[in-house]
């Protein structure tokens, strides 16, 4: 699919289907609309009428003008109230219409949407971006796709658009990465393994040029990383710690690193994931480093002035005779000792050591990301991820960052009076607290593991997969929160 930004006017454009979008109580036929409604022989406002369409947000209505016209369809998107219209409701609306147009069959589609703040590079980029995020669509584990599943939709046109031509390779560079992110994750625990993430960042490495260095269990042997060596017991497959490094030419306006949870099954370790755990979703466990992965893709192709390192600390949590016992304690590679109370609480233990290697480098900032608690969920429900840090600069920036993404976050609180609940009686720290505030204790065992350098964990454990059709996400992987970490990266 070709997607143009062009200068051609909604009067002058030809083609299959025409979007047009309006805010709520906005819907007039002025100026070049009332010229088009006209050529149409008053379709338009017929449809108007008969529908009674009010600009509701999502809401559409779609006409046909003609056969032998220049325009074929129309279709009206509702973009809600205008006063609360932000930049991701041009993204969503671009997704709305992406899927109207796959439905109608159209191979040919104009797009018409207002400007957001006088921007048309960020218009032309969020609309680019809606519309591929909701096209995308996962068939490489059916041995064959129906025809009603199957794209026509050949060229874009974003009218009034023309020069915004950098805005849509950047958002093809973003979906390309959340693409990624959401195919990782939905990928079963047989095909994405901690041997297929590492080949993956080795082809990425030649792709993009990034330095790229794959540690293997004796090397994590050697830098101590008892936290991280202990989950990975269980497993028939070797660990893999897998470092990925973007280097801009010239000197780097700031050097960061984004780390993601590289679980690729969890099946609890011995405190085993019963009925009714969501055990068959834990393909999903490795959220966290497939957006990590995403984001190096989207990085790779817009190359900025800014250092990254992208980290993940990759294996399986099995079960084995050689698996960790809940009781036993772990020595993380900063001297640390962790008593394990549940061997399902997992994930914090390898990010614990990925923290410590990370926060050795020298760096201005670190984001690690994970789908790490049931807690968080709890808390914020399935469409918000929450954010801690003691940093009120990096929070603050990854907070906008999202904002510009259209991705939800919360800050939540690091009252570190809930430490006293992960403290063991016979170690430094035990895995697991109390139930109440479980994300919380979750985030202050991360922030034990981490000395020198800006820190901020995100909780992604809601967002990284829907069950239903949302925004401009598709039922099943989400490839949450790759946008944000662009943003973050490129602010």
């Amino acid at each position: 699919m070709d997607i143009k930004a062009i200068a051609t006017s909604r009067l002058d454009w030809t083609g299959d289907l025409l979007a047009i979008g309006f805010y709520e109580d906005a819907v007039e036929l002025t100026g070049d609309l009332a010229e088009l409604n006209t050529k149409s022989g008053g379709a338009i406002a017929a449809l108007i009428a008969e529908i009674e369409f009010k600009g509701a947000k999502s809401s559409t209505a779609v006409t046909r003008i003609g056969v032998d016209t220049p325009i074929k369809k129309v279709l009206l998107v509702g973009l809600g109230k205008a006063e609360s219209g932000k930049l991701d409701t041009l993204r969503r609306a671009g997704a709305t219409i992406a899927r109207v147009a796959k439905r109608e069959k159209a191979s040919t589609l104009g797009i018409s949407l207002p400007t957001w703040n006088g921007n048309s590079q960020a218009t032309a980029q969020v609309i680019s971006e809606g519309l591929l995020l909701a096209l995308h669509q996962d068939n490489r584990f059916k041995s064959e796709v129906e025809p009603k599943h199957q794209l026509k939709l050949t060229e874009v046109h974003l009218l009034d658009l023309a020069g915004n031509d950098s805005a849509i390779l950047k958002a093809q560079a973003i979906a390309s990465g959340t693409i990624l992110a959401r195919e990782l994750v939905a990928a079963p625990a047989n095909v994405v393994t901690p041997m297929s993430l590492a080949a993956t960042a080795e082809e990425m490495g030649k792709e993009y040029g990034f330095g790229v260095k794959i540690l293997e269990q004796a090397e994590c042997e050697a830098l101590g990383m008892g936290a991280f060596l202990g989950v990975s017991l269980g497993s028939e497959m070797p660990p893999k710690f897998i470092h990925m490094t973007y280097t801009p030419p010239g000197t780097p306006r700031r050097k960061i690193a984004i780390i993601g949870k590289g679980l690729t099954f969890d099946s609890g370790g011995l405190n085993i994931k019963g009925a009714g755990s969501g055990i068959e979703t834990m393909k999903i466990d490795m959220g966290g480093a497939a957006a990590m992965f995403g984001a190096a893709k989207a990085i790779g192709q817009i190359k900025p002035d800014v250092e990254v390192h992208f980290i993940s600390a990759a294996t399986e949590n099995m079960i084995s005779g050689r698996a960790m016992h809940p009781g036993d304690i772990l020595t993380a590679s900063n001297g640390k000792t962790i008593e394990i109370n549940n061997t399902d609480a997992e994930g914090r233990l390898t990010l614990a050591d990925a923290l410590v290697y990370t926060d050795k480098l020298g760096l201005d900032a670190i984001v690690d990301l994970a789908t790490l608690t049931g807690a968080c969920i709890i808390a914020l429900g399935d469409d918000i991820s929450g954010l801690w840090s003691p940093d009120r600069s990096l929070a603050d920036g990854i907070l906008a960052a999202a904002e510009l993404a259209g991705e939800n976050f919360w800050q939540m609180p690091l009252a570190e009076k809930y430490f006293d609940g992960i403290k063991s009686p016979i170690a430094d720290l035990k895995n697991t607290g109390p139930r109440g505030g479980g994300s919380i204790t979750a985030a202050l065992f991360l922030k034990q593991f981490v000395k020198d350098t800006p820190w901020a964990h995100l909780d992604i454990a809601g967002p990284v997969w829907s069950d239903k059709e949302h925004g401009v996400n598709n039922a099943g992987a989400t490839g949450h929160p790759v946008r944000t970490l662009v943003n973050w990266v490129l602010s």
